[in-house]
């Protein structure tokens, strides 16, 4: 759809806010699974989802200067114009990172196998007409609890349901996004596909500084997805604690970047070709612009304006929620690994990152990791889960402002 078509017309501020929130998220699974995979398809579909976030951008400032009537109007409205502007930030680097793979600007292979090292990975697939999956609900299928495996979105037709529910059903050619390990995710692709999914060969590297630098982009995506997570977090509980957070994070991205700017320079010299390391700085660019746009998300909240309801309202609309929980000592979570508890499959949460008690952070948490008294586990998930998690971790009440 081409911007300059779109006219003014009356919709839901709530509501394009909250397919802004979704399709932000959406973007950075996507654009780095395009990287993981070199998938162009992948890619195509991140420029046309950016396509769509432009449109919604100016949806969104359009209704919001026709609400503007005062100045108190201004004032609340102010930070609501700052999550528009966040999301279309995220938006815009997401698409510089889907055209490293376009523009076959190229990315060392040892980043390809990086990533699924570290953190979940993103898969698309075809729904075969004969797949054992079609025709059933997603919440019949239970997968993620089954198999700890989520459907994150739907393209069909061409248009993409973000989200979809428990009610959802899986149709033939549908086009889906699976997000999940590597192990999870094989068995239940080649049910969706009838095709066999390989992942990429790992890859050893010779040079020190590319396999830091290689780390620190790993890292930086990890916690700028993690800052903006927190970031929304914070906008939903109006929770200055948490934007603070996203401040901290923020500013670790900034410092792993200078870091990452030194080790691809000390490695360029050792290089048969240095311009095959622009992919990389392409990514370290992209990456830092969403930890910023994080931060501008909670600005409002740091500067002490109340959150507008519209923009609670539009982040408890998506199907996921961020909580904070502090583990009490006398739990069943404390001194146990979240692999040992179960904790995704028995809590449908997805805890994201651990505060220790000295205020180190470990970023994207494996089942090995052990939880102590007195963490701050910070998970994303459905509010029944919320819940369970909370009991798991020996607390009447989810931390929330």
């Amino acid at each position: 759809m081409d911007p300059g078509d779109v006219e003014y017309e009356p919709i839901s501020v709530k509501a394009v806010l909250a397919e802004m929130k979704d399709t932000a998220e959406l973007l950075i699974d996507l654009s780095y699974s395009a990287v993981l995979h070199g998938s162009d398809e992948v890619a195509a579909e991140v420029l046309e989802l950016e396509e769509r976030m432009d449109v919604l951008q100016l949806q969104a400032r359009m209704s919001l200067l026709m609400a503007a009537r005062s100045p108190e109007d201004a004032e609340a409205l102010a930070p609501v114009l700052g999550v528009v502007g966040a999301a279309e930030k995220i938006s815009d680097a997401a698409g510089d990172i889907a055209k490293v793979v376009l523009e076959d600007i190229g990315v060392p292979e040892a980043m390809r196998t990086a990533i699924p090292e570290a953190v979940e990975t993103v898969v698309r697939g075809q729904v075969a007409a004969d797949s054992d999956y079609t025709g059933e609900t997603l919440g019949g299928l239970n997968l993620e609890t089954e198999t700890g495996v989520r459907v994150i979105a739907i393209r069909r037709a061409g248009e993409w349901i973000v989200n979809p529910d428990r009610n959802t059903t899986l149709e033939p050619a549908d086009v889906i996004l699976l997000r999940g390990t590597e192990l999870a995710l094989s068995t239940v692709y080649e049910t969706v596909t009838g095709d066999t999914y390989d992942p990429p060969a790992p890859v050893d590297s010779s040079i020190d500084d590319l396999d830091r630098a290689v780390d620190s982009i790993v890292l930086m995506k990890n916690m700028s997805e993690l800052a903006v997570d927190l970031a929304y977090g914070s906008v939903l509980f109006d929770s200055e604690g948490v934007a603070e957070e996203v401040v901290e994070l923020e500013a670790e991205v900034d410092a792993l970047k200078s870091r990452f700017e030194a080790w691809v320079l000390r490695a360029a010299a050792r290089v048969e070709d240095p311009i095959s390391l622009r992919g990389l700085v392409h990514l370290a660019s992209a990456t830092e612009v969403i930890s910023d746009a994080a931060l501008e998300i909670s600005e409002g909240v740091l500067r002490g304006l109340d959150t507008h309801p519209v923009v609670a309202a539009a982040v408890e609309e998506s199907d996921e929620v961020i909580v904070r929980v502090t583990v009490a000592a006398d739990s069943r979570l404390a001194d146990a690994s979240l692999g040992d508890l179960e904790v995704k499959t028995e809590t449908g949460m997805r805890v994201i990152a651990v505060r220790r008690g000295d205020g180190d952070w470990v970023i994207s948490p494996g089942s090995e990791t052990i939880v102590h008294g007195d963490d701050v586990l910070i998970a994303k998930g459905t509010r029944a889960g919320a819940s369970r998690l909370a009991d798991l971790a020996g607390v009447a009440d989810l931390i929330d402002s």
